[in-house]
């Protein structure tokens, strides 16, 4: 879509370079009856610039890319106000020229979702917690599948991160019969104070979807919204907000292992290649097996304190909740998995409802 809306102020742009062209008499123009000044001719082109930058800001997905393609517009319909009875259709071009701004002002520039994932993640960072280089001896008290797996991915003698950033793709769908929709998304998550910001940009039939996950202060809170405007899913609350403390919990054992060394975590082991966790953060408590294979690795982490969001976004359904890792390779320092899946175990058996590719994690 976004491809699409760059394509329509490139054509309009183009089109106002007309006035321009009228107007310095650069070629024949009959169907331009009135004369049109240089002045004027300056503004033509002036409109155009802009239309042409608004698109190219907005294919790139720059933030100011809405300013342009409003200030072109705008000047484009001063410009054809002066040329009514020749240039009065061009009005339609930029009412859509203005629609394509206003959709782009929350999509990229400081109204939507993306926006206020930005604010929140400078907010997090300055909050966030000093973080010391990992020892022998912060590893002791953990059990020995954990300690294995906290020396394959090489965590000892490095700064435990105080945050983390995640870019990555993948797909999502809302159950196991449901279509697959493709999606880009950011996260960033500080270990202290536990936070985590999700950004997700999906589409649908050509339709995007903006999502932005916010646990914080010990609740969370899940928005999404259709054309980055409309509001589709609002969901928050205690219930709620203990599920997203198993989704956080994870990613710190997926993403950020050398936060394992907290004491906020109380470890059982159930067998050679198995660990239990009982993760506290605040008020709530969460409970999740993390499983290991032969070379200390982590492979999956299942939890039944994870149930699936129904479809009225405010009630619960029990399912064991999982998340399969597997492609190891150098990260943030470390080695970290770089491909996973989000599963749930329903009635009719276990789906996958997002897969990742290629997660990129630096650590502040």
């Amino acid at each position: 879509m976004r491809i699409a809306l760059s394509i329509v102020l490139t054509l309009h742009g183009i089109i106002s370079v007309l006035g321009f062209v009228k107007a310095f008499s650069l070629a024949p123009l009959p169907q331009l009856a009135l004369p049109i000044t240089k002045a004027m001719g300056l503004v033509w082109l002036a409109s155009a610039a802009l239309l042409i930058a608004g698109a190219v800001a907005l294919g790139a997905q720059w933030s100011w890319c809405w300013v342009a393609a409003l200030a072109g517009a705008a000047l484009s319909q001063l410009a054809i106000v002066r040329s009514w009875s020749d240039a009065r259709f061009g009005t339609l071009g930029n009412i859509l020229a203005l629609l394509v701004a206003f959709y782009a002002a929350f999509a990229w520039g400081p109204f939507g979702l993306r926006a206020e994932f930005a604010r929140r993640s400078a907010r997090a960072l300055d909050a966030a917690g000093v973080r010391p280089v990992v020892t022998d001896a912060d590893l002791a008290p953990l059990p020995a599948l954990v300690q294995r797996y906290l020396r394959y991915v090489g965590v000892v003698g490095r700064p435990a991160p105080r945050a983390f950033r995640v870019r990555f793709n993948g797909r999502i769908r809302s159950d196991a019969s449901a279509p697959w929709m493709p999606f880009s998304g950011e996260q960033l998550s500080v270990v202290r104070p536990a936070t985590r910001l999700f950004f997700m940009q999906a589409s649908r039939a050509g339709v995007p979807f903006d999502a932005l996950h916010a646990y914080e202060n010990n609740a969370a809170r899940m928005r999404v919204k259709v054309l980055a405007i409309a509001p589709m899913v609002d969901a928050s609350g205690v219930a709620f907000s203990r599920t997203e403390t198993v989704t956080l919990f994870n990613d710190l054992c997926i993403m950020a292992p050398a936060a394992l060394i907290d004491a906020g975590i109380q470890w059982r082991p159930v067998d050679e290649r198995s660990v239990e966790a009982t993760f506290t953060n605040g008020p709530h408590s969460v409970r999740a097996t993390l499983v290991f294979d032969g070379t200390g690795a982590l492979v999956n982490f299942f939890s039944d304190d994870r149930p699936a969001l129904a479809s009225d976004n405010e009630t619960f359904v029990a399912q064991r909740w999982s998340t399969p890792v597997s492609e190891y390779r150098p990260q943030a320092g470390v080695r970290l998995a770089s491909r996973g899946e989000a599963r749930y175990r329903a009635q009719s058996g276990e789906f996958a409802y997002i897969e990742f590719g290629d997660l990129q994690i630096t650590y502040e």
